[in-house]
């Protein structure tokens, strides 16, 4: 094994000193890429935010998370419980009840969330601001683009049907 390199194939960093660490890597078999993954998708998202407050049982969860299917939300509940985030309690009752609960860890991650959230409240009208302008220069570039077109399409025709001079 090369001098300074990691032994530990999850690890993200680069062997020479200038790397910026912070970054995650593009590679498949980089951890932070794929815990960023994980936590960063929508349901996840929405299920951590939920829980913040107080354990839900699975039907609470899924009426509240609009548009999630049942099969996405198992999954989703899976994995944030393999990676520590969510807890699963089956209360022996009949019929059972199975709650979903923030862990310590998943709380963390929950005060994380709610500062990107805030982020975003606070910048919402500047984000409005700026999708406004880029979709107005993208309509004028495609019809400057359609009109540059039309006219090498008429100079074209003019050609090939000998009307030009």
């Amino acid at each position: 094994m090369e001098d300074g390199t990691s032994k530990s194939p999850g690890y993200c960093g680069d062997t020479d000193g200038d790397y910026d660490i912070l970054q995650w890597d593009t590679r498949e078999d980089c951890e932070v890429r794929q815990i960023l993954d994980r936590i960063a998708d929508k349901w996840s998202l929405l299920i951590i935010a939920l829980l913040d407050r107080r354990s839900l049982r699975f039907t609470e969860l899924r009426d509240r998370v609009d548009g999630i299917s049942q099969r996405m939300l198992t999954r989703t509940l899976r994995h944030l419980e393999r990676d520590g985030l969510v807890s699963r309690t089956v209360r022996p009752i009949v019929p059972p009840r199975v709650d979903y609960a923030l862990t310590p860890m998943g709380a963390t991650l929950h005060s994380t969330i709610r500062s990107l959230v805030t982020w975003t409240e606070e910048h919402q009208n500047q984000i409005a601001s700026a999708r406004a302008a880029y979709d107005a220069r993208a309509a004028d570039e495609r019809e400057a683009t359609e009109r540059e077109n039309a006219e090498r399409a008429a100079i074209a025709r003019e050609v090939l049907t000998g009307t030009r001079r």
